[in-house]
């Protein structure tokens, strides 16, 4: 069950870290030369060894040392010095300023065994021992996303948009795979897949056997994907930035899994259904060495998980979706010896475990309830326990737990108030975690495997919060008109009294399964205390669809995304009235991507909303990329309508209050011309609006750029002090 199950409040006590006097200026938290450093990440960088001990990766300054940490006495022993490691690299052939600065990122890609790592150095590929502290040149011309064999003798990568080979020893280079070009993309995703598929940032798409011997890769042909053309004023002559985006209807990219072996002879995976379009959203090896892949149809309606071997292939199971398949958040499987294997699943509406037999039988549940399991870490096979993150607990702040293969023994491990992130030791006897809340910055400590603190690492005390004059915090349930309890959350002004009436900020996203009330330490909750110190209630209420209480809470916005979503927020802002303290005619939303979309939407169909700042908003669904949007929507053929109900432009005559719109110009998410199109249905219909475009700028971008960060947050504080 939930922690909370009525509309109780839970008053959290800021007053304990913000008992001091200053107040928080606007330069200080956003200003690329005055900011300040209010609060810090744990800066121990630690990742477990095979063996059990732990691995640091020391920074200090621009110098990178390796160390061995005994998590018994927390004695750290040099593995590799950050003098050594640089002149190893420089005795390779590296240039002594471009190692210096590759070491200094600290980016490294390790080996099963921890005993090597590959770094990029200027584009060109290193391999390090750290115990014999050597380094050698594996591979030049930018290669990238590189991945070691399982029996590292061999690493894998990309250059350009073909698959190469490595051999450790020898380094001689092997081309795998041929014909890779602008729109054949042999080993690597594409744009769509990587963004809504396989995850943003990671364009690798090959994966090594376990013997070492093969890999398999999926191959993507674009060609005919429609090419979307944005432009880079910045320069003269401006730079066109091209890329193939399937919207809404437009050719998917064609997708086959093949498998190469080390001498370049590729055999391509049997097609499972011959006529229909499908997506290849999983690919991994079984431990017998055979080739598993999740597959879903175009429309995401059903998901299945199917085994090659030789000439065919076999259905091991089946989802059929209640209204759609999550293929973006499901795990692959976790095999057992006798070759049966764990499986995640919403069928219930709930993220559950279960467990199947080697041919894909159900045998059993091993997870149930009305909560959601986030993440498997694995299993302990030996003594049969499965470890895992979930809801149980808590709707807004996952923690981990263990449960025995039998579905017995359901044991919560983490303890502490707030989000957790774990990483176990092999062996499941220890774990790192990392946690905070709402009134806590992050920390991190060394844990047992019953959950007991052994060694706190970072406690990060944040030092300079305690002088912060800081407003309540509070977290409660508010119930929709038909009784579901939606999270939210109030920062009151430092000074609150509730007999006055206070102008209300609320910042949204919305988005399916996206909550933005989570008992975490977030980048903008000093913002808003910023805004409640100047006399504004900050309000932020997850609508059911957002809200991560399983699947079964989202459906409700299948095929008609913005609907049910406002209904909710409204029922929200009802309760928030209820109080007393908030003043309804004077309420701004905000929102960046599906929270420009709701706060864009919220002020075409309704009232309620005197100001409304639009982010890099959707403007229409048809806009948007084919993966994302059929997921939710259903094809355009089968739902014309419901498509129609999602552009904005055609709702501008009644867009009601004043918007400050924003959009990074060389957004290849969300395209700026969704920012167009409806700007210019509010021109023609004389709406109140101002707009602030970001040059070279995408979808994320502006907010890692100093002064575009600056500018969006004064403009933010500025449209609302001088509007509202």
């Amino acid at each position: 069950m939930f922690l909370r199950t009525s509309l109780a409040c839970l008053v959290l006590a800021s007053g304990l870290w913000g008992q001091g006097q200053e107040r928080l200026s606007l330069e200080a938290l956003a200003h690329p030369t005055l900011k300040k450093a209010f609060v810090g990440m744990p800066t121990t960088r630690l990742e477990w060894l095979p063996d059990g001990a732990l691995l640091q990766v020391k920074r200090e300054k621009d110098q990178v040392t390796l160390l061995r940490v005994d998590p018994a006495t927390w004695e750290a022993k040099p593995l590799l010095e950050a003098a050594r490691l640089q002149a190893a690299l420089v005795a390779a052939g590296a240039a002594e300023a471009d190692a210096k600065a590759a070491l200094g990122r600290g980016a490294f890609t390790w080996n099963e065994g921890r005993g090597a790592f590959l770094v990029d150095v200027k584009d060109q590929l290193f391999l390090v021992d750290v115990k014999a502290a050597t380094a050698k040149r594996l591979a030049e011309g930018h290669p990238d996303e590189p991945s070691f064999s399982p029996d590292g003798t061999q690493v894998a990568y990309l250059r350009g948009n073909d698959l190469y080979c490595v051999n450790v020893a020898t380094a001689k280079e092997t081309r795998l795979t041929t014909g890779g070009s602008e729109t054949v993309f042999n080993g690597r995703l594409d744009w769509v897949y990587q963004e809504e598929v396989y995850g943003r940032g990671r364009f690798g798409a090959f994966w090594w056997s376990p013997d070492s011997k093969r890999l398999a890769y999926l191959s993507f042909d674009e060609t005919k994907v429609p090419v979307f053309t944005l432009a880079d004023d910045r320069s003269q002559p401006q730079k066109l930035l091209q890329a193939r985006y399937p919207k809404v209807g437009d050719p998917n990219p064609i997708a086959r899994l093949g498998v190469v072996d080390l001498e370049g002879h590729t055999i391509w995976t049997p097609e499972a259904h011959p006529g229909q379009e499908t997506l290849i959203t999983r690919v991994m090896w079984d431990p017998k060495g055979r080739l598993i892949a999740n597959l879903t149809d175009r429309a995401q309606t059903w998901l299945e998980l199917r085994r090659f071997e030789g000439a065919g292939s076999t259905v091991l199971l089946k989802e059929q979706g209640r209204a759609w398949v999550d293929a973006e958040r499901q795990e692959l499987p976790i095999f057992l010896k006798d070759g049966s294997f764990l499986w995640q699943s919403s069928r219930t509406g709930y993220q559950h475990i279960y467990r199947y037999d080697a041919e894909g039988h159900l045998k059993q549940a091993v997870t149930s309830g009305t909560w959601d399991v986030r993440h498997v870490h694995g299993l302990d096979a030996a003594k049969g326990l499965v470890y895992f993150d979930a809801t149980e607990h808590s709707p807004i702040a996952p923690h981990t737990y263990r449960i025995g293969l039998d579905g017995k023994g359901l044991t919560r491990i983490t303890s502490a108030r707030g989000s957790h992130r774990v990483r176990w030791n092999a062996a499941f006897s220890a774990y790192l975690d990392t946690w905070s809340s709402l009134e806590q910055p992050a920390k991190q400590a060394l844990f047992d495997a019953t959950g007991k603190q052994t060694r706190m690492i970072d406690e990060n005390p944040s030092p300079m919060l305690k002088n912060l004059k800081l407003g309540a915090v509070r977290q409660q349930q508010v119930k929709t008109r038909d009784g579901f309890p939606m999270e939210t959350l109030l920062i009151l002004p430092p000074d609150f009294d509730a007999t006055k009436k206070y102008p209300v900020y609320q910042h949204i996203y919305g988005g399916p399964q996206a909550p933005q009330v989570n008992d975490a330490w977030g980048r903008e909750l000093l913002w808003w205390h910023f805004l409640a110190q100047n006399g504004y209630v900050v309000w932020i209420c997850d609508n059911r669809s957002a809200s991560h209480k399983g699947q079964i809470s989202a459906e409700g916005i299948y095929k008609h995304l913005g609907a049910q979503e406002l209904e909710d927020q409204l029922d929200g802002l009802k309760w928030l009235g209820e109080q007393g303290f908030a003043d309804l005619n004077r309420v701004c939303i905000e929102g960046w991507s599906y929270g420009g979309y709701m706060s864009a939407y919220a002020m075409t169909h309704s009232r309620a909303y005197k100001l409304g700042i639009i982010g890099a908003p959707v403007t229409n669904y048809r806009l948007y990329d084919s993966i994302y949007t059929e997921r939710y929507m259903g094809l355009l053929a089968d739902n014309a309508a419901g498509y129609d109900g999602t552009n904005l432009a055609a709702a501008a005559k009644d867009f009601s209050g004043k918007g400050l719109i924003m959009h990074g110009l060389t957004d290849d998410n969300v395209h700026p011309q969704n920012t167009v199109q409806f700007i210019e249905a509010l021109m023609k219909e004389g709406k109140d609006f101002d707009l602030r475009l970001y040059p070279g700028s995408d979808h994320v971008s502006a907010f890692g750029k100093p002064w575009q960060y600056w500018d969006i947050m004064r403009a933010r504080w500025e449209f609302v002090s001088k509007n509202l």
